[in-house]
């Protein structure tokens, strides 16, 4: 095996060694309020969502994977110390987060770690801004809109059960919350895994083996093995969180929030956005707690969240930054 044969095969094995960690990260986004709910023990919940990231790879296109492997950093100056740099980024920013059980974003960490390791080896003009324009506005977006749904679906449900018995709209939403979880975790796996595959082929067309920037089918499939097995291994710490710290939860409010997120990632990644799953489930939450009372959200802990969003693409790129230097110092190409 030559050297630049080696070094591709690293690169793609470390991507999916960070798109597994993705999957353990995250696996709160897809089960935290069926788990939460006591609708799923934690057991039987990853298994659900696992199943479902990985048929998401028989669902939806790659309009993601190619936003974020040719879309937002100019392709011409990826190497494999770039990539193994951003992947770096990423993978140390999740275990951090994921060891003090803060739900970050696991896609704003490979984002920002890829791009800290370009503008490490060129500067900014690594960048191409409409990328980054889009993927920024919906920082925001995505809690938002994610918010605004759980809300106004949270207030529906109210309206169309007010005459119906609570015991009886709990029995109904254990069952319609299998479905709204296995939903979420559709459009979390359709989204999420999409990034890797991005990063991956970028590898594939750095080093030759691709003569024009696509996404191989055997990508697609390894990409979705892989957040598959993650969440299967669950990040108990962060459901946790997710799950219990931000608010309490019922059936009816657990289908409500994975039904908003849901809505919020298939619209996203329809639109080839690579937006956070972690960000849009929380929002939807929050907007399902707040139609009880404001005060039943955890508004602490819900700042503490906000500050680690903001400094997850920074933190992610200078610890790339630093691991390119690193990389280029020893004579990795």
């Amino acid at each position: 095996m030559d050297s630049t044969l080696a070094l591709v095969v690293l690169v793609v094995v470390v991507a999916l060694i960070f798109d597994y960690i993705n999957g353990f990260h995250d696996a709160a986004n897809s089960i935290a309020t069926v788990v939460s709910t006591r609708v799923l023990s934690p057991g039987k919940a990853v298994i659900w969502a696992a199943f479902f990231n990985f048929v998401a790879a028989f669902v939806f296109g790659t309009a993601v994977a190619k936003t974020i492997g040719s879309g937002m950093v100019d392709i011409t100056v990826v190497t494999s110390s770039v990539i193994l740099a951003g992947l770096f980024g990423a993978i140390v920013w999740d275990l951090f987060t994921w060891y003090v059980g803060l739900p970050t974003s696991s896609s704003h960490a490979l984002i920002g770690g890829y791009a800290g390791a370009a503008v490490a080896k060129v500067g900014m003009v690594a960048l191409i801004p409409s990328g980054w324009t889009k993927t920024l506005i919906f920082i925001v977006l995505a809690p938002g809109f994610g918010f605004v749904l759980g809300f106004v679906l949270m207030v529906a449900v109210y309206w169309v059960c007010r005459n119906t018995a609570p015991s009886r709209v709990d029995r109904y939403f254990r069952k319609l919350q299998l479905v709204s979880a296995a939903a979420y975790s559709l459009g979390h796996g359709g989204n999420d895994a999409q990034k890797t595959m991005g990063i991956i082929a970028g590898a594939l067309y750095a080093g030759g083996y691709l003569s024009e920037f696509r996404i191989p089918f055997w990508v697609v499939l390894a990409a979705h093995a892989a957040i598959s097995l993650g969440t299967l291994a669950g990040g108990w710490r962060i459901i946790y969180t997710m799950g219990s710290k931000i608010t309490r939860l019922q059936p009816v409010g657990g289908f409500a929030a994975e039904t908003a997120g849901a809505i919020s990632l298939f619209t996203a990644t329809a639109m080839g956005v690579p937006v956070s799953t972690t960000h849009t489930i929380t929002g939807a939450i929050i907007g399902v707690g707040s139609t009880r009372r404001l005060s039943a959200v955890r508004w602490g802990i819900a700042g503490q969240i906000v500050w680690a969003w903001i400094l997850t693409i920074p933190a992610a790129a200078g610890i790339a930054a630093v691991t390119f230097y690193i990389l280029a110092a020893i004579g990795v190409p």
